[in-house]
Parts: structure tokens; C-alpha cells; sequence
């Protein structure tokens, strides 16, 4: 894991980080919707697996946009070369485990790397937090319910900064594939424009015909 500190008396946003590093609560969230429709249908021709593929697209996103690779410690901004994606992965005791998948650009080996991880995930118990990392996205699915909106559990007394990205349930409506997805940040590290990019380049990749 290598990172590099960002200058923040350079940083266009000084002022916003210092005000929003202050809160109890500095993280904010949006609820939207994504066109799912080429992406399933593409992972039910390649017998891909849907929930890792637009976990493998989201990870894209998220290298590919510099403030999501941004992570606060103590007073310091670092921006992190590669971010894994930490998604809960469920057991059929109706429990979870936090996992930690390594990102990689192929899918093939991103994929590998999914597996793998989610068998040591399934085979153990409890939440598996065996270390913290800052490099990190945190993901969920919740594939049982279209949501519009979401909240977090939250231990505001940890030094916490990683985003939290959740996704619900995929259903047709009028011939295309819906899913809802939330997306939670630090306020002082990104504004609602960044969480749009976001949005803009997960549907990009969604609706792309290439694998």
C-alpha cells in the first residue's frame, strides 16, 4: 500500500476540509438509481457473477477518482494509490463477515481475488475484522430491498474517513434492469459534485458493451 500526503495549504479546498473535519457527523450520502440493464444481461451470457461485477465496476470508479482514494489521519490528507473494496459477504446462518478484496484492473483477477476471499469469509465466524485498513471502500448489498435512502451505524469517535457505498435490489421497470445505490463521504474530502462523478462513471461502465 503506498500513498503520498496532499498539500493542503495548496488544496482548493482548505477551507472546506477544515471546516468539515470538525463535525461529529461529517459524512453525507446520496440515493440513486443505475441502469443495470446491459451489465446483468452481459454477466448472464458470460455466467459472470453480477454482484461481483458491479462491485469490480464501482472499484474501477473509485481508483479512477482521486478523492475517493483520499484518506484522513489525524490532521493529515493521504491520497492512496489503491483502494480495495471491503464488502460484507453473507452466510447461510444469515450472518456476515467483512471481507477484503484486493483491487485489480483485469476482472479475471479481480474476480480471483473475490473468490478467494469470500470462501475465508464463509468458512469463518463473526465479523472478521481482523485489521483495520485505511485503503478501503466499504460496501454492502442489500439485495432484499429497493431502498431510496440509507443510514450508517457510525462510531464517531473513530478516525474513520473510508466511503460507504451500499447497493439494493435490482427490478424491472419497463424493460430495464434498476438498482439503487447509495453512496456515503466525508465531507471533507469531497462535495456532492464528486459523488456525481461518481455516479456518472459507474452508469458509463454499466452500459458499456465491453467486459
Amino acid at each position: 500500500m503506498a500513498k503520498v500526503e496532499l498539500d493542503i495549504s495548496s488544496w482548493n479546498r482548505k477551507e472546506h476540509f477544515e471546516f468539515f473535519s470538525k463535525f461529529e457527523e461529517p459524512f453525507f450520502g446520496l440515493t440513486a438509481e443505475v441502469d443495470c440493464t446491459t451489465a446483468y444481461g452481459k454477466c448472464k451470457k458470460e455466467n459472470i457473477s453480477f454482484f461481483l461485477y458491479y462491485l469490480y465496476l464501482s472499484s474501477r470508479v473509485v481508483n479512477f477518482l482521486e478523492p475517493f482514494r483520499y484518506r484522513i489521519n489525524g490532521d493529515k490528507v493521504y491520497v492512496h494509490d489503491r483502494i480495495n473494496a471491503s464488502a460484507t459477504i453473507s452466510r447461510p446462518d444469515n450472518t456476515f463477515g467483512f471481507s477484503h478484496i484486493v483491487y485489480h484492473e483485469d476482472l479475471n483477477q479481480f474476480l480471483k481475488n473475490a473468490y478467494k476471499e469470500m470462501d475465508r469469509v464463509r468458512a469463518g465466524s463473526g465479523l472478521m475484522l481482523d485489521e483495520v485498513r485505511e485503503n478501503e471502500v466499504h460496501y454492502s448489498a442489500i439485495p432484499w430491498v429497493k431502498f431510496t435512502s440509507l443510514s450508517h451505524a457510525r462510531n464517531y469517535s473513530a478516525n474513520d474517513s473510508c466511503p460507504k457505498i451500499s447497493f439494493g435490489r435490482l427490478s424491472s421497470h419497463e424493460g430495464k434492469m434498476i438498482m439503487p445505490v447509495s453512496v456515503h463521504v466525508h465531507h471533507a474530502l469531497m462535495d456532492g459534485y464528486h459523488v456525481g462523478l461518481y455516479f456518472k462513471q459507474f452508469q458509463k461502465l454499466l452500459s458499456s458493451s465491453e467486459i
